[in-house]
């Protein structure tokens, strides 16, 4: 696109969302009018995988285009953010784009602090907000500050039975800063938004008007077999929060009811700031991107939550685009994607030239139906889980995994436990046939910790500063 013709781009970030949440793409128990309208109107990636299954190394690798190994941040809880990295979002700054970030950022530790600020991040609009709590100091934290100037009380009403109500939740404020940011006067000067909303992570908490839409009895339940309790037992040490259950044991349609809840909201609020654009006379020239970090267990295979597994409800995202004056419309693409593709056709919509060593691939052949539907975007993609959470958080020690997914095989290996899962996603899509000391897929196994041995060589590698001579 020529500087003439850059389009405003508002990228819509959720936590924690699985990849079917979506009416439109066949979910009949969720409520997502303003997502099946997104979907009808655009392109959606239906196999997005994000490139780690915990927040700030998923994070990592969309801001900065690589593999979070490659970059050297594959831990939440990091107390710092390689200052080697250019993010995309100042690439896109330098581009002439208005850039702002609404909500949770997580490429460093926030604890009970403010996220430290990186050095020249690209946004000159920062309103910050991790977790939905009141115990930061005051102008620390943009959500608390908010809810205070309100009038409301964030730790009295945590603590309610009603819990926090929508006028008062974060996906609401963050819909209200996004709102004051579009309204801001900035002629001809194109914007980037990044919104970060915290739903739909846990704790389950929705609104009590929107938790009384859901009912536990209703939902479909996870996707559970009974050898699930024994296979998990077999990777328990792999670093998971607890044991596999039976969905009963862990309520898992209450789970999924609460949890759909949480994105009832976020389609409202969605709508709402959807509206505000078409009422700004901007929707013709804005770009509009819905996507999460990673997704939810939500019960299958009687976990919840998230850690160290790499089944698709855990890392496979939503992930849409729609800009109907140039983009496919009413489009499904079902090859296997990644988010740092994601990253690399942010980069080019805005002009900005993708760096040597960015890891992703643009999808913009796909969005303008350059590319057939039949041609994937890669041979591959894979995943990471470097000590990504804390033995604290999750009752293990540090773990070391990884996943590779070519075809319809799926190979995922504990690397500190010497154990592994291999699955036919085509005949087991769901992934409760583990296939790996199958004797009839020995070579298959072979074949792809090979591959994915190789991918990890040439893909993480750190080969040092530039080459600058022949020897």
């Amino acid at each position: 696109m020529s500087s003439s013709e850059k389009p405003n781009i508002l990228w819509y970030c959720t936590d924690q969302q699985r990849f079917d949440t979506i009416g439109a793409l066949g979910n009949p128990y969720v409520h997502t009018p303003t997502l099946d309208l997104l979907v009808e109107g655009g392109t959606a990636f239906t196999h997005a995988y994000c490139q780690s299954p915990i927040c700030t190394p998923s994070r990592t690798s969309i801001m900065s285009g690589k593999y979070p190994s490659k970059v050297h941040n594959t831990r939440n809880g990091n107390d710092t953010f390689p200052d080697s990295t250019p993010l995309i979002s100042k690439l896109i700054a330098d581009q002439g784009y208005d850039c702002g970030m609404i909500g949770k950022f997580h490429l460093q530790s926030s604890g009970k602090r403010t996220e430290p600020r990186i050095p020249h991040d690209g946004f000159r609009y920062w309103k910050f907000s991790h977790a939905p709590r009141d115990d930061w100091p005051e102008g620390e934290h943009d959500y608390a500050d908010w809810v205070r100037e309100n009038g409301g009380d964030l730790n009295e009403m945590r603590e309610s039975p009603d819990r926090v109500p929508a006028k008062f939740h974060q996906t609401t404020w963050a819909t209200t800063r996004a709102i004051e940011f579009l309204s801001e006067e900035r002629g001809d000067k194109p914007w980037m938004l990044n919104i970060n909303v915290y739903d739909p992570h846990p704790p389950f908490t929705p609104p009590k008007e929107y938790a009384d839409k859901f009912s536990a009895d209703d939902m479909p339940g996870p996707h559970f077999e009974t050898g699930d309790i024994a296979a998990q037992d077999k990777l328990v040490d792999a670093d998971f929060q607890t044991r596999s259950k039976t969905p009963e044991e862990i309520e898992a349609k209450d789970a999924q009811a609460k949890y759909y809840a949480m994105i009832a909201l976020i389609d409202d609020q969605f709508a709402r700031l959807w509206d505000a654009i078409k009422a700004s006379s901007q929707s013709d020239n804005t770009v509009i991107i819905f996507t999460s970090d990673h997704g939810e267990t939500l019960g299958d295979h009687g976990l919840l939550y998230k850690g160290c597994r790499f089944y698709e409800g855990l890392i496979r995202v939503p992930l849409i685009f729609h800009f109907p004056p140039a983009f496919a419309t009413a489009h499904k693409y079902e090859h296997p994607v990644e988010l740092l593709d994601l990253s690399a056709t942010l980069l080019e919509i805005a002009g900005a030239a993708i760096p040597d060593d960015h890891q992703g691939y643009s999808l913009m052949p796909v969005l303008k139906k350059e590319t057939d539907a039949s041609t994937p975007v890669r041979d591959f993609v894979r995943c990471e889980y470097f000590d990504a959470l804390a033995s604290e958080f999750t009752g293990g020690n540090g773990t070391f995994a990884s996943m590779h997914r070519e075809g319809k095989y799926k190979i995922s290996i504990y690397h500190s436990i010497d154990k592994g899962e291999l699955f036919d996603l085509e005949s087991d899509p769901w992934e409760h046939r583990n296939l790996w000391d199958n004797p009839e897929f020995q070579t298959v196994k072979n074949e792809l910790i090979l591959k994915s041995f190789n991918a990890h060589v040439n893909l993480t590698t750190d080969v040092g500063s530039e080459r600058i001579a022949p020897m």
